[in-house]
């Protein structure tokens, strides 16, 4: 067996974030009675990752980013609601939303078996852990390491230094990151000098400078190649 620390990204790896986004986000407008989703809802993408890759760079706190999200969309489509009531709606509804990339109960039993595995995410921390509670992935998993509790976001080496220390016992030759972000799973395990899987189910080009150890398109894919080896 050559690894044993396995480090997993949340959202879009084990948890289809896209498609929870996506009816939280519809419930949302639902309750607030405003039409126009399929709109609405393009531009709210393009701001939330806006906003977050301005958070990883750390020149935006959270808090804002939680709320601006909304305003901005609300202020473009000149919408009179209010975005702080549609926050506090969104944070409650997504924890409700939750749908698991497939194979990833097995993915995560089967390597919880060969060694450790442990949760690498810059959501939500409150969010996060109503989420993982409710995809029933929780009994194999060891821990989960947020931004909120370390004070730095992927791909921030120190955010991995903290992940890492979370591990019962750790060794960078036994560990690997596992996650579908070049830019921040991937170029964070290589900026912490450990290994790492980048799950491509799209089988999108690689053009950034991060260099993944390994490339899969499926989650059984990861399984076969990192347990029991």
């Amino acid at each position: 067996m050559k690894y044993r620390h396995f480090l997993f990204d949340l959202d879009d790896t084990l948890l289809d974030f896209k498609a929870s986004e996506r009816l939280s986000f519809s419930r949302v407008l639902s309750s607030l009675g405003i039409d126009g989703e399929d709109a609405l809802f393009a531009d709210y993408q393009r701001e939330n990752l806006l906003l977050w890759s301005e958070f990883e760079k750390g020149t935006i706190r959270k808090e804002t980013l939680k709320v601006e999200r909304f305003r901005r969309i609300f202020v473009r489509h000149r919408i009179d609601a209010d975005p702080e009531t549609a926050s506090a709606l969104y944070l409650q509804l997504l924890p409700e939303t939750v749908v698991l990339v497939e194979g990833a109960a097995d993915v995560c039993a089967k390597l919880a078996a060969e060694g450790e595995v442990g949760i690498i995410t810059n959501g939500i921390e409150a969010v996060q852990a109503k989420r993982i509670a409710n995809s029933g992935l929780a009994p194999w998993l060891s821990f989960v390491a947020t931004s909120e509790t370390c004070g730095f976001a992927k791909p921030d080496i120190r955010f991995f230094e903290h992940a890492a220390s979370r591990f019962r016992t750790f060794d960078k030759e036994e560990a690997i990151i596992v996650g579908d972000r070049l830019d921040a799973d991937i170029l964070g395990a290589n900026q912490f000098g450990i290994e790492s899987c980048w799950f491509n189910p799209l089988r999108a080009e690689n053009r950034s400078s991060a260099v993944p150890t390994i490339e899969v398109a499926r989650l059984v894919e990861i399984a076969d190649r990192l347990a029991g080896g």
